[in-house]
């Protein structure tokens, strides 16, 4: 089985060509999701509020006050990275080893790939792109976020120049749905060809 990467800085469009992939009928592995699952894990909720006391809220974390802390101090991002980052290790392994005999080839959904080094254990890297200015509205308009909040996400990541430089393809994902759809089946085919 081979591991193809879709990676790109918030905003770029990952997210709907993985859509667009697991529709075709391929497995893939949303980090976003596991992370998402992980802020109801009452072990790691306790973890939390243990390390940063100023989130917790009820029975929960207020996740935009946790954002607002580790956004703007770049060691307590590392602190909370250290936290989610195994479990999410072994949410792929598990997730790998489950699709490994049904499958020639496993996507990962995942943002931060460099970042956290997963880069290392795939065979192939797609990066979604966009122009900055679409970045920005896109992200303001979904996350209900402000200009200031989207720089600051945005600038803790890797910019999307260089995740560019290190991909083996480059989607642009600023065209109507059917053609993006269009060029994933192409791109899906190729690879199927190269790991036969």
């Amino acid at each position: 089985m081979k591991l193809v990467a879709i990676t790109g800085s918030i905003g770029c469009g990952k997210t709907t060509i993985a859509k667009i992939v697991n529709k075709l009928g391929y497995p893939v592995f949303d980090v976003d999701g596991w992370v998402r699952r992980l802020y109801f894990n009452k072990d790691f909720i306790r973890a939390v509020a243990q390390n940063f006391p100023a989130v917790k809220d009820g029975e929960g974390i207020n996740k935009r006050k946790l954002r607002n802390i580790v956004f703007s101090d770049n060691s307590q991002l590392k602190k909370l990275e250290a936290m989610v980052h195994p479990f999410l290790k072994d949410c792929l392994k598990d997730s790998i080893r489950k699709h490994a005999r049904n499958c020639g080839i496993f996507f990962i959904d995942v943002a931060l790939l460099f970042e956290m080094g997963w880069d290392k254990y795939c065979d192939f890297i797609l990066v979604a792109d966009v122009d900055y200015d679409v970045q920005k509205k896109r992200v303001m308009k979904r996350d209900n976020v402000t200009a200031e909040d989207f720089d600051k996400i945005n600038d803790i990541q890797m910019r999307n120049e260089h995740k560019i430089r290190l991909a083996d393809i480059v989607v642009r994902t600023d065209k109507p749905l059917n053609l993006l759809k269009a060029e994933m089946i192409d791109i899906i085919k190729g690879l199927e060809l190269a790991y036969e």
